[in-house]
């Protein structure tokens, strides 16, 4: 696997910088930190024992905090200690973390789903005290952590201690760009090939969607009534019970009908290099009426799992907009922008550890049984 000749000074932090921020108190929670929340490049977040279903989304804004707002928004208080409770689709949920910050000036932080949420469809965000942003942790923020949870197509059980979301911390150089640009892309891809195949550059790593080398199934549409998901049951679910599964079409298209919610995958295989981390863009509107990959961390080590395989699919969480989309078979669907890691972690993703998604080509959340 490349790696890179120095470690970069600032970027994204390591497990084992995350690590250090939390032994040095930076990063604390009401129920200790467990190994099995480290990833490469993230720490995965916890619910904690209460949830507040809210009557919208919101944002507290500048000098205000998340707690006064549950006070004026909140009309249902759940509980989620035991065995937990039933967040039901299409309703919006207010659920404070076990883990808080105290960050240092130069340390930031970004929050993204974790792969198995978003592949639910669980739209969920952070929150923070005195923002105006969802997802963005500003550099030495110091308060708790709450997430929007907004399941869309299943209804879903959580309890405390279920993960949702993820956060990547960065340590930012305010006079330098921390995203490579497509000169370095190009340069790196020279040294060790990023993805198989022609490489498009346009801001990042272009991808293009797979609707005709994928077999028998290119892709899966979320039922509309459905039986609850347990978000902590992992390989328990019949895939039949809860997707529709597309098969191949003539003429390679696919209609995103408006509303619906989609598993799809990338046509290119990808790898992201140990001294590099990437994220995908949500929402690109150049590229179409439809929002893609509500999951979007790709952790140092992604796609080099097995020894002489072009590395791994992105597989894409897609919802069309307010009107029908029509995709055909290698059209542009995805946005891979990349920073640099601060160090390179000690284990990448696919070493040790579980990790559901290493060398996968279509495939549906860990909940569901292989077909």
């Amino acid at each position: 696997m490349a790696s890179a000749p120095n470690a970069a000074a600032y970027g994204v932090l390591s497990c084992e910088q995350i690590c250090e921020l939390a032994a040095a108190g930076a990063i604390f929670a009401t129920r200790p930190i467990e190994d099995g929340q480290h990833q490469p490049a993230s720490l995965d977040l916890r619910l904690g024992p209460k949830a507040y279903r809210v009557r919208a989304s919101f944002l507290p804004g500048k000098r205000r905090s998340v707690e006064a707002l549950l006070a004026e928004l909140t009309y249902d208080e759940i509980d989620l200690e035991g065995v937990g409770a039933v967040l039901e689709r299409g309703c919006v949920y207010v659920i404070p973390l076990l883990e808080s910050l105290a960050l240092p000036p130069d340390i930031a932080g970004v929050a993204n789903p974790k792969s198995s949420t978003g592949r639910l469809d669980i739209f969920t965000r952070l929150i923070t005290d005195d923002t105006e942003i969802f997802d963005h942790v500003a550099a030495g923020y110091r308060g708790r952590l709450y997430a929007e949870v907004s399941p869309r197509s299943f209804s879903v059980r959580v309890r405390q201690g279920s993960r949702l979301d993820q956060l990547r911390l960065r340590r930012r150089d305010v006079k330098a760009e921390l995203t490579l640009s497509d000169a370095a892309l190009a340069a790196e891809h020279a040294r060790a090939p990023l993805a198989d195949g022609e490489l498009t550059l346009r801001d990042g790593l272009i991808l293009r969607v797979a609707l005709d080398a994928l077999g028998d199934v290119v892709g899966y549409r979320a039922q509309k009534h459905t039986d609850v998901i347990d978000v902590d049951r992992v390989d328990h679910y019949a895939v039949e019970d809860y997707w529709e599964r597309l098969t191949p079409r003539r003429g390679r298209k696919l209609i995103l009908d408006p509303n619906e919610f989609y598993i799809l995958a990338s046509r290119e295989r990808i790898r992201i290099p140990s001294h590099l981390s990437a994220e995908m863009m949500a929402i690109d509107p150049a590229m179409g009426e439809f929002r893609v990959h509500y999951a979007g961390f790709f952790d140092p080590g992604f796609g080099y799992g097995e020894a002489g395989r072009p590395g791994s699919r992105a597989v894409l969480e897609v919802r069309s907009h307010d009107v029908p989309f029509i995709l055909e078979d290698g059209q542009v669907i995805g946005r891979l922008v990349y920073e640099p890691m601060a160090a390179e972690p000690k284990i990448l993703y696919g070493q040790g550890g579980v990790s559901n998604y290493q060398g996968q080509d279509l495939k549906l959340s860990k909940h569901f049984k292989a077909p």
